[in-house]
């Protein structure tokens, strides 16, 4: 027992499970073989609320938790999946004014066998995508699960490092794989969040993009430096077209943001079906460099 367990009255007039408000995790996986995306979906024990209904894993959160850690708390306490193989992809919360409900979109890159870990869990399922509307779902989840299944996005953010270094004054022309070492360490920043991507894009309120910089020439070298936040690409020639291969074929659910102001570069991405911001977007959100 926390201290968020238990019920709370919402600004409108709605009694909701949780103090502080609650967290909910929605965890998908694509299989390649048969080319079908699943949920992990949560049969609710019969004696509580909604008994026997489905839904997201999750449940209320404690005084001064963050929601995604919420969100995977209640997870692990309810089944036996491993969080830590998560992948968190974007934050949509929904505000009841003096309460809220936040979803955590994330996915697992392997689809494990989940079992009940608490007496709140009748059943653990991965139930095709196609599926779910079919199921005799939990009151609040069936009237969010249109806008939901549409959020089951991940974005990637593709970063032309020639580019967005030469935007910044921090000495690049003196030693250009160092200044491309420095972004790629200022792009760590974003593991922690971002806000304010383009619209159209991704409908979260926070979201946690995958990060990729593409090195080219002299700056090669970085590629082979350690990096756990960042995937940092060498082009073996242009940098460009390395940049428009990787955003011309997106796995199903991704959507690609190439960073550049190089125009012949942009109009090739948009072709390719990826949005494109300028530098001066990026560095807005990086950590100051004085």
């Amino acid at each position: 027992m926390g201290d968020g367990d238990g019920w709370a009255r919402c600004g409108l007039g709605h009694t909701h499970w949780g103090r502080f408000g609650a967290a909910g995790l929605l965890l998908s996986h694509h299989d390649p073989a048969d080319g079908v995306t699943r949920l992990l979906l949560q049969q609710r024990a019969w004696w509580g609320q909604g008994g026997g209904t489905w839904g997201m894993f999750g449940g209320g959160r404690h005084s001064g938790e963050d929601k995604i850690e919420a969100a995977l708390r209640e997870t692990s306490e309810e089944c036996t999946l491993d969080v830590g193989t998560v992948r968190v992809h974007g934050l949509l919360v929904e505000d009841h004014g003096d309460w809220d409900y936040a979803s955590v979109i994330g996915s697992v890159d392997a689809r494990p066998h989940v079992k009940p870990a608490s007496f709140e869990t009748r059943k653990a399922a991965w139930v095709p995508v196609d599926e779910v509307g079919s199921r005799r779902l939990f009151a609040p989840f069936a009237r969010t699960w249109p806008a939901l299944r549409e959020a089951m996005l991940r974005l990637v953010l593709v970063v032309d490092a020639a580019n967005v270094v030469g935007s910044r004054a921090d000495g690049w022309w003196k030693d250009r794989a160092g200044a491309n070492a420095r972004l790629r360490d200022d792009l760590t920043a974003l593991k922690d969040g971002l806000t304010g991507v383009p619209p159209g894009l991704v409908p979260f309120d926070r979201t946690f993009p995958d990060l990729v910089l593409v090195v080219e020439g002299a700056a090669r070298g970085v590629a082979a430096e350690p990096s756990d936040a960042v995937r940092v690409v060498a082009a073996p020639g242009s940098g460009d077209d390395r940049i428009v291969e990787l955003v011309s074929s997106p796995e199903p659910g991704t959507v690609h943001l190439v960073v550049t102001a190089d125009r012949e570069l942009r109009a090739r991405c948009e072709d390719a079906g990826a949005a494109v911001a300028g530098p001066r977007w990026l560095t807005e959100r990086l950590p100051s460099r004085r």
